[in-house]
């Protein structure tokens, strides 16, 4: 007698002995040999129980195969534009690579859902191989790009006025063709166009769009910047309820205004900003108590108090996220109306801020403290290089400055107890200067110059940290909804591929399998490679074994500080998470923090982390590629000229190299024609097959300027051939037949690690690939610096 039992028994055997063929429901019943109508529906039967038992599943086909369901998992897309990609997936070390087949015509930075269709093998680097199943949401719902008309006739015979194609390089195989609604540009014209039709497999290599704004024809100065702006989702126009708003604020401080503060107005509070700032969010004072201990004042602009919760401006503010600091413009995140007049600590005017006042010791330790709503008054617009001449000595910066000079020089002698106190638990510190581009009226860039950080930098940095652990530890003592900014613990399998990387070099990390990670372990490291010829690679490497910084209402932490309790309080003006941090301060002292508020702010922190994150990340990236295009025109009237160069990054298609001005070009592995070269992932280095010539990240270069793309925001570099190139005894690795690299032409371009200072974010990428270094390590690491503009 047949059974259900006695069926599932049979089709297991059947599906294990041909675990790669998919069975039909008939087939089966064929292979089984079952004739009554009654056996049919027990096969039926078995089958569901299997399939519900995960044992077997279902394939494209809706045919039966060994093995449970297939894994759905929801990541990113990073297309290439030969039509390939790779997705990431959050806690994946490997990226997953997708054939053009599989791709479901999923667009660059799409969050997509896939399945695995090959696993990783054994001591392959590539990850697994997926197919994608499902655009779970496309991320540009808008693109910029440059306009071409069609002919009347085919106008007429589509219905289409032109096409509109994307410069960026990932985008431009597809066309968008733009409907008819009246307005025609023309030919160059720069046009940003909302999508309402994506690639299909009916028009697999094009769009449908409508015009949204037409930008001006590219060759006019600033529309290659602002379509840079529009294509990373900036928003540059506030809608009319929002201006009216700031309009409507009064542009001084009322007494209503006054109520319920303190009036610190009498305290010798100062600003102290870079020389070119117009707008002040934060301001600090300091004496020394009769205990021997520090006062330290950090006085932050209260734009909550303006901004108020649920207002058009408010959600206005929510929807930027941060303001966005491009080369020769600032696209505010409030009003210039706000952010300059009102919610500015302007000198010598009364303002409203949020107080943060604290007791220090000799060591560092915040020993008292109080969070306070008040009215202050500054008295000194300082800058840091005049700061800086008054603590290097200079008499006359020091005249200037008169009877402040003996309180900038008691926050000189705090700062260093402060940064000691911070170094002593294991903050990660990489110091790097940053480049500014000089342009001209018309935005052509003139000069790339460096910025140095002196010790009044260095000192509100401190002063801003500190207030930043103080407030967010003070309500994370009172477990009260609170917001965050977190940098979790790097995953283990991240730091064992670090330690095993620094093996190859002698270098021993400390740090034993299970035991957990600390900062002060990387700090070591950092201080055991410092002035040698290893230091610039290994922190690279150390860099991608960090995760990324986000926002959080769970005190998750910040391990590059080394921090326990943190959170963003300081930069209101250009941040909204600051913005919110005030709000929960005001609420809990004036409404309490009875269970209805706990549960209201329980309920909406989680998606405001998530959208301030996600904005800060769109904010990053249009600062990153208007550098990029600005640092390329810099570069397009030296094609020919040598340079000295460090390489910054290495990969199996070439290497990248940074020049002391900090740009960085690509170094193809097709230049590189005196020998074969060979990418050894566990040295991050090329290696010649016959000179056995090597080159990995540090080492020093000369190359000749081949190329330069402005609009790729691309430089191209050759190697000048020289002697003393080294070379070594490591074997040649033989490169096996894989899948492509992501963006093998050239490498990704937007993954760096993350900041707190909001400069250079880092993206997935798969195992080996290169890097750029893009002259940032300071600035990628720090992510303990408050963000501010210098």
């Amino acid at each position: 007698m047949t059974t259900v039992g006695h069926l599932r028994n049979e089709l297991l055997a059947t599906f294990r002995r041909n675990p790669k063929i998919g069975f039909s429901v008939q087939s089966l019943n064929r292979a089984l040999k079952l004739t009554d109508a009654q056996d049919f529906k027990l096969l039926v039967q078995a089958l569901s129980g299997l399939e519900n038992d995960d044992l077997i599943h279902q394939n494209d086909e809706s045919r039966y195969m060994l093995g449970g369901k297939p894994q759905q998992l929801i990541g990113v897309f990073h297309g290439n534009e030969k039509g390939f990609g790779f997705v990431a997936v959050e806690g994946q070390d490997n990226d997953m690579f997708i054939a053009p087949p599989n791709t479901k015509f999923a667009l660059d930075g799409d969050t997509v859902e896939v399945t695995i269709v090959r696993q990783a093998r054994p001591g392959d680097s590539r990850g697994p191989e997926a197919a994608v199943t499902r655009i779970v949401e496309h991320k540009n719902t808008r693109l910029v790009g440059e306009y071409a008309p069609l002919s009347d006739g085919e106008h007429a015979r589509t219905g289409f006025i032109g096409t509109v194609t994307s410069h960026e390089k990932k985008l431009a195989r597809y066309l968008i063709f733009l409907k008819d609604n009246g307005t025609v540009p023309e030919l160059g014209d720069m046009i940003m166009a909302e999508i309402t039709e994506y690639p299909s497999q009916e028009r697999p290599g094009s769009m449908v769009g409508l015009l949204v704004q037409n930008l001006g024809n590219k060759n006019t100065p600033g529309v290659d910047v602002m379509s840079l702006v529009l294509a990373n989702d900036i928003y540059v126009d506030y809608p009319d309820d929002a201006m009216k708003q700031a309009n409507d604020t009064p542009d001084h401080v009322t007494a209503e205004d006054r109520l319920g503060r303190r009036d610190i107005t009498d305290q010798p509070v100062v600003t102290i900003d870079g020389d070119d700032s117009k707008d002040f969010d934060d301001a600090v004072v300091a004496w020394r108590l009769p205990n021997g201990n520090f006062h330290l004042g950090v006085h932050i602009a209260d734009v909550s108090y303006y901004v108020t919760e649920g207002s058009a401006l408010d959600k206005e503010t929510y929807k930027r996220g941060t303001s966005t600091y491009l080369v020769d413009r600032v696209i505010p995140m409030l009003p210039f109306r706000l952010s300059n007049g009102i919610c500015s600590l302007n000198p010598d005017v009364d303002r409203l801020a949020m107080s943060c006042d604290m007791e220090i010791d000799s060591e560092g330790h915040v020993v008292n403290h109080e969070i306070y709503q008040s009215v202050i008054r500054s008295h000194g617009r300082l800058t840091y290089n005049k700061v800086n001449q008054v603590l290097a000595g200079d008499a006359e910066a020091r005249a200037e400055y008169g009877d402040l000079v003996p309180m900038l020089e008691l926050m000189a002698e705090m700062h260093k107890i402060l940064y000691a106190m911070r170094h002593h638990r294991g903050a990660i510190d990489f110091e790097e200067n940053e480049a500014k581009i000089i342009v001209d009226d018309e935005g052509h860039p003139t000069d790339i110059v460096l910025r140095e950080r002196g010790i009044s930098e260095r000192m509100i940095e401190s002063f801003m940290l500190q207030a930043n652990e103080t407030v967010a530890e003070h309500y994370n003592r009172q477990h009260l909804p609170f917001l965050y900014r977190v940098h979790e613990t790097p995953d283990e399998d991240r730091i064992k591929d670090f330690i095993d990387f620094m093996a190859t070099f002698g270098l021993h990390v400390p740090i034993k399998k299970g035991q957990p990670i600390t900062p002060k372990m990387l700090q070591n490291v950092n201080t055991e490679v410092s002035g040698t010829p290893e230091e610039m690679m290994v922190n690279v490497k150390m860099l991608r074994s960090l995760k990324q910084a986000r926002y959080s209402d769970e005190p998750l932490g910040h391990f590059g500080i080394a921090a326990k309790y943190y959170c963003h309080f300081t930069s209101p003006i250009r941040r909204y998470p600051d913005l919110i941090v005030h709000r929960l301060i005001r609420t809990y002292a004036t409404q309490g923090t009875d269970d209805a508020v706990q549960t209201k702010w329980a309920e909406k922190l989680p998606d405001i982390a998530v959208q301030a994150s996600t904005r800060e990340r769109h904010s990053i990236d249009a600062e990153r590629a208007v550098d990029d295009l600005k640092k390329a025109e810099f570069m397009a009237d030296k094609v020919g000229e040598e340079f000295d160069g460090v390489v910054s990054g290495v990969a199996g298609f070439g290497m990248f190299v940074a020049l002391p001005n900090t740009v960085e070009g690509l170094v193809h592995i097709s230049r590189m024609t005196d020998d074969y070269y060979g990418f050894l992932e566990s040295q991050m280095a090329l290696i010649g097959e016959r000179t056995h010539h090597i080159f990995r990240i540090g080492q020093t270069v000369r190359v000749k300027l081949e190329n330069v793309d402005v609009e790729q925001r691309q430089v191209d570099f050759s190697l000048v051939p020289s002697d003393n190139t080294p070379t070594t005894d490591l074997e040649v690795p033989k490169q096996p037949s894989r899948a492509p690299r992501r963006d093998n032409n050239r490498g990704p371009k937007n993954d760096h690690q993350p900041t707190d200072r909001g400069k250079r974010h880092n993206a997935k990428r798969p195992t080996g690939q290169a890097k750029p270094f893009r002259n940032s390590i300071g600035n990628q690491v720090r992510s303990h610096n408050q963000g501010r503009k210098h």
